[in-house]
């Protein structure tokens, strides 16, 4: 949490507040409706395609349970980053008897699918706008008038305090790693977990469905560009490179990937001809509903449990 709030300090520290409520209420209302709806079914299609890889392990969970536990999953990883994957496996566990381990092995195969996605969608985006990402790698967060919303010397903490706690993350994980290596029960369940994939009966809908999921993940980010003026002339190949840049600034451990996304965005946008202010506020509107959506469905997902129990 203080990584994103030194991070979006970094970028909005010259930035007026004063005119989001304007920008705000000038929003096309009916293509942000038609956002949060992707939104939320991206959640229900990942819901949906858990139970796949769990089946060949002898478990069918509800579809109702999976989708309530992928809306806590992303409402958890606000307060703590990565939190989430555990979260959802523990409400698996306590409503519908799935071993914890089990099923944290076939999140972590989830994870290495959607990971192979990621990277084709990265290698479309970039082939299509190579210069355009070219000039973000050189100019990352600078403004071509010199008048940035950060500086250079900005830039370099934003990255700086961003690989930091990249690897003190993955240190964390390989020390309880190194816990773990002693339990051969849980490693043996993990690996049954994982090895699920190869045992699906179904893997043509496993694949359907993460091609959906990825497809929602888009159209909800690349909607909203039909939301303000100054981006919705933006092209749809645009949108692909600001959606990879983002996706890869999530990697952050961040609330949400608050301040890495931000940035990423807004460097994008600026390269494309949008205005830093614009970008700005752009990216702060967006960011901010997107979060919103997730704590609601999260909040959602505990109160139909709790009715449920």
């Amino acid at each position: 949490m203080l990584l994103g709030v030194v991070i979006l300090f970094y970028i909005y520290r010259n930035f007026d507040f004063a005119q989001v409520s304007g920008a705000v209420g000038g929003m096309n209302m009916w293509w942000f409706t038609l956002s949060c709806i992707f939104g939320v079914l991206s959640h229900m299609i990942r819901g949906w395609r858990w139970r796949l890889p769990l089946s060949p392990l002898g478990y069918s969970p509800r579809s109702s349970t999976c989708i309530y536990s992928i809306f806590i999953a992303y409402a958890a990883n606000l307060v703590v980053p990565r939190i989430g994957e555990v979260s959802r496996c523990v409400v698996l566990d306590r409503c519908e008897s799935v071993p914890f381990v089990q099923s944290l092995g076939t999140l972590v195969s989830e994870r290495l699918v959607d990971t192979l996605m990621v990277l084709l969608i990265m290698l479309v985006a970039i082939t299509s706008q190579w210069q355009v990402f070219y000039s973000f790698l050189i100019e990352s967060g600078v403004n071509a008038s010199g008048n940035g919303l950060f500086s250079s010397m900005g830039r370099l903490v934003v990255l700086a305090l961003s690989m930091i706690a990249i690897v003190l993350v993955l240190y964390i994980i390989i020390r309880k790693m190194s816990i773990w290596a002693k339990l051969r029960t849980f490693i043996s369940r993990f690996m049954d977990g994982m090895s699920s994939l190869a045992k699906m009966k179904n893997f043509s809908l496993f694949a359907w469905e993460t091609v959906g999921i990825w497809f929602c993940y888009f159209m909800q980010f690349y909607l909203c560009f039909f939301c303000f003026s100054f981006s919705s002339t933006l092209s749809v190949w645009a949108a692909l490179l600001l959606f990879v840049a983002g996706s890869i600034a999530v990697v952050v451990p961040t609330p949400n990937g608050a301040g890495p996304w931000h940035f990423a965005v807004i460097s994008i946008m600026v390269l494309y001809g949008v205005s830093a202010s614009d970008a700005a506020m752009f990216a702060l509107i967006v960011h901010t509903s997107q979060t919103l959506l997730v704590a609601l469905l999260g909040i959602l997902g505990l109160i139909m449990l709790q009715i449920r129990r």
